[in-house]
């Protein structure tokens, strides 16, 4: 920088920093508060991860959530969805769309769906944020949301 004092260098390279810093902050809340992103989904039953998905918006404005990894005994690249009874039937898990059609709702995402691949069902679907975003709550449930079962994915960077 020519022509600046030493002092006015000082004073522009802390307002480039404040700068650098209000937008990194800026993005990091914004992360926080979309559960776009990728997840460790935690087995409800047996406490150990079990996959990575990610979840995305789509075109339309919804978010759904496909399997990008096994983990522990699910990682297999090979394993199917025997389960399924849909068009995912005897399809690679990996790259299998298991949540679609979350609509924002307030501090909630809802009115989609999720597939459990153990069972082959599919469950209505809610999920919230939670711990500054580093928690997804995803509950799947027949007819009320009274009527089924939570999962607690964490947050993967």
């Amino acid at each position: 920088m020519t022509g600046l004092t030493p002092r006015a260098y000082g004073h522009f390279r802390r307002i480039l920093l404040a700068g650098a810093l209000l937008a990194s902050a800026a993005t990091a809340m914004a992360q926080a508060a979309s559960p776009t992103g990728l997840w460790q989904t935690i087995d409800d039953k047996t406490g150990q991860p079990k996959a990575v998905v990610q979840i995305a918006q789509d075109s339309d404005g919804t978010l759904s959530g496909k399997v990008l990894n096994g983990l522990g005994n699910n990682d297999d690249p090979n394993r199917r969805c025997t389960a399924c009874t849909d068009s995912r039937k005897d399809q690679l898990m990996k790259g299998m769309t298991i949540i679609n059609g979350m609509k924002p709702d307030g501090d909630t995402w809802d009115g989609g769906e999720i597939l459990d691949p153990e069972n082959g069902k599919v469950y209505k679907c809610k999920m919230h944020l939670e711990d500054g975003g580093q928690k997804l709550v995803v509950r799947g449930y027949i007819g009320i949301s009274l009527l089924g079962r939570s999962q607690t994915w964490i947050r993967q960077q």
